[in-house]
């Protein structure tokens, strides 16, 4: 076991489950990543085997059929899932996010009809805020919902869906003006709803589409999408909550959590990549010597070494101060922030020390290097994350003169 980034105080079980699926990277996931994520394939073997696992039901209580396992087992099961390729760990992430904002904030009947299914894996999970004309700026959507009857009809543009294609069920945020007179702020006219459509591409319900698979930079073999909605109806009782006006709050409540994601997965690939950093310097040999035993080397391995240790401990403790049921918009924002910067900068540094080679797509550290900028926008911008922080320590510091 490295000594690098380890937790302490884990239980036997989250001992047992972070060894199995370390286990299932290191044999099921490594070994295909860069040749999957070069064809831009979805990892249907590797997601079966995580379904196998009952990673998809991991923090689902177990009266539903989950493990009822807490943010920090997930969050490190993430981190060892990212290790191996990152593309696995977000086709996981948006499905979580969805079981939590059920678990939290659904009807006792939705929680019946979705959260077993989900558990198992049968129904899988995608959400939805991020417009064409917006990314951040959440409060400015103009998808929305009308009431006609018992349904609501749902009309607008949404961006950026992970899992888009292969998800069966997507919670969306649209406006919803019933009951919220003119002049309401924003955020307090938004409402979530769970639409249930068939996974794939095209009209996956009436009214529904997703056109297909974006192409990316990186982040590939996970489908990430648009979705259109024209007309689509959606009965009352799939309103989550059951209620107008909550849809924000359970989003930002989704995001926070997502937040610790984030931070985890830049974590697993800064570890991966000092991982390949480290074992490269010592098998690269210039001036007689391997390169490692460069001073200019061992100075980028500290440096690296730091960075991934530092990302770490962040990344834990946001998650447990979530599981300890305070408030940890704080702790995510920072964990989120400063794993994905020093990842980048850990990749970068991997990358140097591979020379040429790195440029090749023979290569490990090319991939990574391809997917670290994603956890720089994804779960929101740094800049939005420095935001966030800035504020909560105004609140916190506040001058009593």
């Amino acid at each position: 076991m490295a000594r690098l980034a380890q937790t302490h105080g884990l239980t036997d079980v989250q001992k047992e489950i972070l060894a199995t699926v370390r286990d299932f990277v290191d044999k099921e996931i490594i070994p295909v990543a860069t040749e999957l994520e070069h064809r831009d394939e979805y990892p249907q073997a590797i997601v079966d085997g995580l379904r196998e696992l009952g990673l998809f039901g991991l923090m689902i209580p177990e009266e539903y059929g989950g493990l009822g396992e807490s943010l920090l087992t997930y969050a490190l099961c993430v981190e060892e899932i990212a290790r191996g390729w990152m593309s696995v760990s977000g086709i996981i992430n948006t499905h979580f996010i969805v079981a939590y904002m059920l678990k939290q904030h659904g009807t006792q009947e939705q929680k019946d009809h979705f959260l077993p299914r989900m558990a198992a894996g049968d129904v899988r999970g995608a959400f939805s805020m991020s417009e064409p004309a917006l990314g951040s700026d959440v409060s400015a959507i103009t998808s929305k919902a009308v009431r006609d009857g018992d349904e609501y009809v749902l009309t607008g543009q949404k961006m950026w869906l992970t899992n888009g294609g292969t998800s069966s069920l997507v919670a969306v945020l649209v406006r919803s003006d019933e009951g919220h007179p003119e002049g309401t702020a924003p955020h307090r006219s938004m409402t979530t709803f769970l639409v249930e459509k068939e996974p794939g591409f095209g009209e996956v319900r009436p009214g529904l589409t997703i056109p297909g698979k974006i192409d990316k930079m990186g982040y590939k073999g996970v489908d990430t999408t648009e979705l259109i909605m024209d007309g689509v109806r959606i009965p009352a009782d799939r309103m989550l909550g059951g209620t107008t006006g909550r849809g924000f709050y359970q989003m930002m409540d989704g995001v926070e959590v997502g937040r610790v994601n984030v931070a985890a997965r830049g974590c697993g690939v800064a570890q991966r990549a000092f991982e390949l950093g480290v074992r490269y310097a010592q098998q690269r040999h210039t001036f007689g010597k391997p390169i490692a035993q460069h001073q200019a080397i061992q100075f980028k391995l500290a440096e690296m070494a730091t960075k991934v240790e530092a990302a770490h401990a962040m990344m834990v403790n946001a998650a447990r101060k979530k599981d300890s049921g305070e408030r940890n918009d704080l702790e995510a924002g920072m964990a989120k922030y400063l794993a994905s910067e020093y990842c980048k900068e850990v990749v970068e540094d991997a990358f140097r020390i591979h020379g040429g080679y790195g440029f090749s797509k023979e290569y490990e550290i090319e991939r990574l290097y391809r997917e670290a900028p994603m956890l720089l926008i994804g779960e929101g911008t740094a800049e939005i994350q420095k935001m966030i922080i800035g504020r909560r320590l105004l609140e916190d510091y506040r001058f009593q003169g």
